[in-house]
């Protein structure tokens, strides 16, 4: 016990004792106030008001001034846990730093982002680490890591994992489900979460908008069967923002909003994030879920206590004894250099004929062209540029200003109508502003465009404009000043914004041929769907609040002034080498709320290294994007491609240095480069070992694979030896480095198990460990890795748990997954895959072997999966392999709902049963047909309308019908 006076004010207590007290002493309002993401003090006992959601993805974002690392992508692209690490501690230390200046901040920080890069044309794909469970988990572990300290009691921030679970579309995300089988669920997607969780510096997770399996994130069972069940702390889940009104009003799964609450409460969410800082809306929820009895206050408590652990390890009631309350580090020194030495990491040389390193020297001319050859591009989750460093900027400053020539590549156009030239009237005053956001948002998306600058008009003088097409045809057009044309709320047209950004990107346009008038187009604004129209008072997309139609846009002639492949043409014929720089802007074509459609490089970025090329053999493409690129004839033409993420503030900076080869490139891909659209499957489609998915799966040719990256070094792997010690593998070999400067690689760890061909559903080989090593010229270093026997294993649907096979499985060390040059052979206990034991325990349908056509669903709204067809026009087919039926069974039993037929193909049987009855989709029956089966057979089975199968059991012992 404890002689003070309210003992949640003593730091001699534990934590969980001291939430016991501070919970017991508020009243059923106070507790229940604290389920908002912003929870009010209570100010009779002291407590403060706590704000849950700091975004921190690469830097803290939304508040400010702060340092900007490199995307999250490019995080993981270093392949370097220890760097990452150091990447947390400092992106912690700002938090705590501005949190001191600014109570807006909060240090329960939502990041990293976990979902893995299964599909290069998801939106996000800036947000996460890697295609891979393994190398996320590492980045992950280490980033966490370094948010929360190494303080045994208090936390330097509260990390919370991004997004639960299977999150990897825009299109539709917040009504479109993943299907996942058990096999990916426990294999892949889960993996993702589970090693930072245990790794112990993981606060919580928040879940996702999608649905799996037919059940929203938000009311998923797996949140306690799974992630609770990882650790002993108590970890908090908040929900993602408006994600609990949705479970009404888009997804439908619930009809009221207090059915819904209480669901989601049940489940394990503890904060709700909605209706932005306005909290009566899911408080008055709450208070009517309890008043109808869906909860009781042991769920609110449950959840409180949860939120109060919290808040006493980020040390609120101990200020004297929080070892981080007195930090202050924002844009130190040391955070600057870790910012260009994560960027200088982060690039990837994909590709080298010999012409780089590209020593700087007096008489050598580089030409620097392209549209991202001047720009600092930054994403939705950044913070305000302190520093700014372009590809442009960090090759003059290392090759010398008057060495270095320039052309953005852009179209140079004017638009006509028959009023006159599209003009930029000057502005009274002062031009410039703030930067949109520099002052900080607590939701950015609310921050209006500017309004004091005097729309565009039509006259005798044009103003030319600098178009970029960034790809299906998505426009933006800028004045010479550097100001884009945007759109305010008022509706009018602005020569306003420094970079297109906002949740509704309002600076973007697309040209509309009209039909009928030779030459002329509409110009229509793509945020607000209204087309421009030039009246006497300006131009504008809509009036009086409703957005202007097509008829009645105003037509311009488009009068292109220079094409900016001919400017970049003329600057590469003039230089000794050229460096294109290529890619997206983050906001545009790709990005949250947005999946990309294809992995062309847009078309009028592909001209322009095309014109380069042609004027300069010497041409070098960089392409600085947050995503992958199928450029197949840049990688077979040009003799040097790099790649790199978005790199923040030094991103230009590092660039230079690794073209010039002071710093020699080590980054690896942390995704498969397709050559292609064709070797995509669905975005929809999360099956990743049906579809062969990701470099587990995937047996055609990439353009890059997984892991792949080169240096200006060579490097030897040699002396592999692998042995089974317990538990664990026991795994080393030697990594030598060859000769040149010193130099970073990248030592990759893979197993399989067998030698798996292409029909295999095992993974072609699998990532269990990677070290970067930094090695001077002649240096050698012995590498060893202790890998878990449970690595080479996998999870059987035939047994229901996670089972490693006997017999050998082969290890494989190298630099990439495809530049595997060890092989060593370990052999293991194990237990064999089948046969299933139907007769025993019978079969969950979802636990097939392979599938078409069908999806997994709900079994029931709080727990259970089901299988149905995916189209009620189509037969879903499943097989379940390898069943044994025992010595005699006499029919098998389908727990069915819905209506349409089942047809059951087995043991040379063959029959159809069809399926009529009353009944919603939960309403189970029990349908069964007469078989006479024994042994072990495969069993295929065959859905069609809108039947759902939730489990097959055999009969025995009496007549089916």
């Amino acid at each position: 016990m404890t002689d003070h006076p309210l003992p949640f004010r003593d730091p001699q207590l534990s934590f969980s004792l001291r939430a016991d007290d501070l919970l017991g002493r508020l009243t059923l309002d106070e507790r229940i106030a604290m389920l908002h993401q912003f929870a009010p003090a209570v100010e009779r006992l002291g407590v403060g008001p706590f704000r849950t959601g700091q975004e921190a993805l690469h830097g803290v974002a939304w508040m400010g001034p702060a340092t900007v690392f490199p995307q999250a992508v490019g995080l993981g692209a270093t392949w370097n846990d220890d760097l990452v690490r150091r990447v947390g501690e400092a992106v912690g230390d700002e938090v705590r730093t501005k949190r001191a200046q600014d109570d807006r901040v909060g240090l329960n920080v939502w990041a990293p982002t976990v979902n893995l890069l299964r599909h290069p044309l998801w939106g996000r794909g800036e947000e996460g680490y890697s295609e891979d469970p393994a190398l996320t988990s590492a980045i992950a572990v280490a980033y966490t890591r370094g948010l929360r300290g190494d303080d045994p009691h208090y936390w330097r921030t509260a990390p919370v994992l991004k997004h639960w679970l299977a999150h990897n579309n825009e299109t539709d995300r917040d009504t479109a489900s993943s299907s996942v089988r058990p096999r990916v669920l426990h294999e892949y997607d889960l993996r993702a979460f589970r090693d930072a969780v245990r790794a112990g510096a993981v606060a919580g997770v928040m879940p996702a908008y999608n649905l799996v399996n037919g059940r929203p994130n938000h009311v998923s069972p797996l949140l306690e069967q799974h992630l609770r069940s990882w650790t002993d702390q108590p970890l908090v889940v908040c929900s993602d923002a408006g994600a609990p009104s949705n479970l009404v009003d888009s997804e439908h799964y619930f009809d009221t909003h207090e059915e819904a609450t209480a669901a989601s409460l049940k489940a394990g969410v503890d904060s709700f994030t909605d209706h932005g800082t306005d909290s009566t809306v899911m408080t008055g929820r709450i208070r009517d879920a309890l008043a109808k009895g869906l909860i009781d206050e042991g769920d609110i408590d449950t959840a409180v206590h949860r939120l109060l652990s919290m808040r006493f390890a980020l040390g609120e009631f101990d200020p004297e004894l929080d070892p981080y309350a007195g930090v202050d580090a924002l844009d130190t020194e040391e955070h600057r250099a870790l910012a260009l030495e994560a960027a200088e990491q982060a690039v990837v040389l994909l590709k080298n004929d010999g012409l780089l390193p590209l020593e700087p020297k007096r008489d050598r001319t580089v030409a620097v062209v392209g549209l991202l050859g001047d720009a600092c591009k930054l994403d939705w989750y950044s913070g305000t540029l302190m520093h700014r460093s372009t590809p442009l900027d960090g090759i003059r400053e290392r090759y010398g200003a008057d060495n270095v020539l320039y052309a953005e590549g852009v179209d140079r156009v004017r638009l006509k109508s028959s009023d006159g030239w599209l003009r930029v009237p000057e502005a009274e005053g002062p031009a410039g502003g703030e930067t949109r956001g520099a002052e900080g948002a607590l939701d950015p998306a609310l921050l209006a465009g500017r309004t004091d600058l005097p729309p565009l008009t039509c006259g005798e003088e044009a103003t030319e404009l600098a178009l970029v097409d960034w790809g299906d045809g998505v426009l933006t057009l800028r004045t010479d000043e550097g100001l884009y044309l945007s759109v305010a709320d008022d509706g009018y047209v602005r020569a306003s914004a420094d970079e297109p950004g906002g949740w509704v990107v309002q600076e973007t346009f697309r040209l509309e041929a009209v039909e009928g008038h030779d030459g002329g187009h509409r110009l229509l604004h793509i945020g607000t769907g209204g087309y421009v129209s030039v009246a006497a008072d300006g131009a504008k997309v809509a009036e009086s609040g409703e957005k202007i139609p097509g008829d009645g846009a105003t037509v311009f002639e488009v009068e292109t002034v220079e094409h900016g492949a001919d400017a970049v043409a003329r600057a590469a014929a003039a230089a000794d080498t050229v460096i294109v720089v290529a890619g997206n802007d983050p906001h545009i074509n790709g990005r949250e709320t947005e999946d990309r459609t294809t992995l062309a490089l847009p078309a009028q970025q592909d001209r322009l290294w095309r014109a380069a090329h042609a004027a300069n053999p010497r041409t070098v493409l960089v392409l600085a994007s947050a995503y992958p690129y199928a450029v197949v004839d840049a990688a077979e033409t040009l003799p040097a491609l790099l790649w790199t993420a978005h790199g923040g503030q030094a991103a230009g900076t590092a660039l230079a240095r690794v073209l010039a080869g002071d710093v020699s490139p080590a980054g690896r891909l942390p995704q498969t480069w397709y050559a292609g659209d064709d070797d995509l499957p669905g975005l929809f489609d999360y099956d990743i070992i049906g579809s062969r998915q990701t470099y587990l799966y995937f047996d055609g040719t990439p353009l890059y694979p997984f892991g792949h990256g080169l240096a200006y070094a060579d490097f030897t792997h040699t002396a592999l030896r692998a042995e089974v010690d317990g538990e664990r593998l026991r795994v080393s070999w030697t990594v030598t480095h060859d000769g040149g400067a010193a130099a970073d690689e990248v030592a990759q760890l893979y197993v399989r198990a067998g030698t798996p061909d292409a029909s295999s559903d095992l993974p072609l080989r699998k990532l269990v460990g990677h070290r970067r090593l930094h090695l001077a010229p002649g240096a050698a270093e012995r590498v060893e890795f202790l890998v878990p026997v449970e690595e080479l294993g996998h999870w059987s649907v035939a047994h229901g748990r996670w089972t490693v096979e006997p017999g050998a499985h082969e290890v494989l060390a190298g630099a990439s997954s495809a530049d595997l040059r060890l092989t060593a052979t370990v052999v293991v206990d194990g237990e064999e895959r089948g046969p299933r034991a139907v007769a025993e325990r019978g079969l969950e349908a979802a636990d097939y072997d392979s599938q078409r056509d069908t999806e997994i669903v709900d079994r029931a709204k709080t727990d259970g999966d089901a299988v149905a067809p995916a189209s009620a026009g189509i037969e879903g087919q499943l097989l379940y392999n390898a069943c044994d039926f025992g010595d005699a069974a006499d029919g098998l039993a389908f727990l069915v709902s819905g209506e349409g037929s089942i047809a059951v193909g087995v043991g040379g049987h063959s029959l159809e049963l069809p399926l009529r009855g009353p009944g919603g989709p939960y309403d189970y029956r029990t349908v069964e047909a007469a078989l006479g089966l024994s042994g072990v057979q495969d069993l295929r089975v065959g859905l069609k309308g809108s039947v759902r199968l939730a489990r097959i059991d055999v009969v025995t012992g009496k007549e089916s019908a």
